[in-house]
């Protein structure tokens, strides 16, 4: 069953008499004291007649099984097994453990106990449960489903140049529009979930995939995607108020300046390659046309007509895309195999030689390498000073 299949129930009324006691993770043992007003809780589907523990998360409620939870952590295991007092008060029939987390990150992680944790397509609005299953499991030591979750956090944000541009690839359509928002999550909020778990692996490629945006649009957050279980709480509450808005997920003032600081030397190398590789750029040594009339004027020509095309790209002009020097080297390079340029009259491709085809293909995959390379440096993820260490 996928995790966004189960629903959610208002939590019947309970007189305080049946409150029994409850083991708290995440605080010292206190003696027992009923802060848990479950009148006001929301049951979730979880809640098996034949569970005999309940757990208490928040404003929501779930009834499960001990053995399921020991079985899956080491961490529940030790917790369960404390002895208790004999006389220890129970709700219906169990004691109750009160976590100090986010309901919604419970409910994915019992979802993924329960269910498993599959993504037949990936999605972006998986994130909420890739990341609340990856903070609880972290937590609680279920490394199963950690693993789960770090690898697909890898495949949507690798660590390799290949795998970003197969990521790339998933990304656009057989039509050709390039639509990363409906695969992958907003990069804002992977930066913020690899900050708070210390995945530094996946952080190069999240800042190069925000750094691909507008100044503006950096600095203006991004809406918290609403998990499965508040879908249920605001439809509970429509019906008596207005639905509150989304919040706003800010980059604090250090991640934005990494971010545009990066994002300013990602412009400035991609500028020093147009001007090094391209406007002054000399024909291959075995250039076919060295020994013509004007030596190697269809190179040159094709060269030029290659730097006006970045240059385009570079200014937002072609695809919207300015501050993305991966994907614009990579247009450089297929600009040597097109065949639908016009020359006024009929479709054509470049003249230019197959020794200076070799030879700017080259450079421009070396420079790609250098890029990957050097982003953990320029978003000044090496602890090194990189202020004035603009290229490889």
């Amino acid at each position: 069953m996928s995790v966004y299949s189960r629903l959610a129930r208002p939590f019947p009324s309970f007189s305080p008499r049946s409150l029994g006691n409850r083991m708290e993770v995440g605080r010292p043992q206190s003696p027992p004291a009923f802060s848990v007003d479950f009148s006001n809780l929301v049951q979730s589907d979880f809640w098996f007649l034949d569970g005999n523990i309940v757990i208490v998360a928040g404003h929501a409620a779930f009834k499960v099984h001990r053995g399921q939870l020991q079985r899956h952590s080491d961490i529940f295991s030790a917790l369960l097994s404390l002895p208790q007092p004999q006389d220890a008060l129970v709700f219906e029939g169990c004691l109750h453990v009160e976590l100090h987390d986010n309901p919604s990150d419970v409910f994915y992680f019992l979802s993924a106990l329960y269910d498993g944790l599959y993504f037949k397509v990936p999605r972006a609005n998986d994130f909420m449960a890739i990341a609340g299953v990856l903070r609880l499991s972290s937590k609680y030591f279920v490394e199963h489903l950690r693993e789960r979750c770090l690898n697909r956090l890898d495949t949507d944000w690798p660590s390799t140049l290949a795998g970003w541009d197969r990521r790339e690839q998933a990304a656009t359509d057989s039509h050709g529009r390039y639509m990363p928002r409906e695969s992958c999550p907003h990069p804002i909020l992977v930066i913020q979930l690899a900050l708070d778990l210390g995945i530094d692996s996946i952080l190069p490629a999240a800042f190069y995939d925000l750094a691909r945006y507008g100044p503006s649009k950096i600095m203006s957050g991004v809406s918290l995607p609403t998990s499965a279980f508040d879908e249920y709480l605001s439809k509970e509450k429509e019906k008596s108020q207005s639905t509150p808005l989304a919040p706003i997920v800010y980059l604090p003032r250090s991640q934005l300046l990494r971010t545009l600081r990066g994002r300013e030397r990602i412009q400035r190398y991609m500028a020093h390659f147009i001007a090094s590789s391209l406007q002054s750029r000399a024909p291959a040594p075995d250039c076919a046309h060295s020994l013509d009339a004007d030596p190697s004027r269809p190179c040159h020509e094709s060269f030029y007509f290659i730097m006006l095309n970045v240059l385009r790209s570079v200014g937002g002009i072609a695809c919207g895309r300015d501050a993305d020097t991966l994907y614009t080297l990579m247009q450089a390079m297929d600009m040597l195999s097109r065949t639908d340029f016009s020359d006024g009259q009929r479709q054509c491709g470049l003249r230019i030689c197959q020794p200076c085809k070799v030879d700017f293909a080259a450079c421009a995959m070396k420079a790609r390498e250098e890029v990957w390379a050097a982003l953990p440096r320029w978003f000044g993820l090496t602890g090194e000073d990189e202020a004035d260490d603009l290229f490889p």
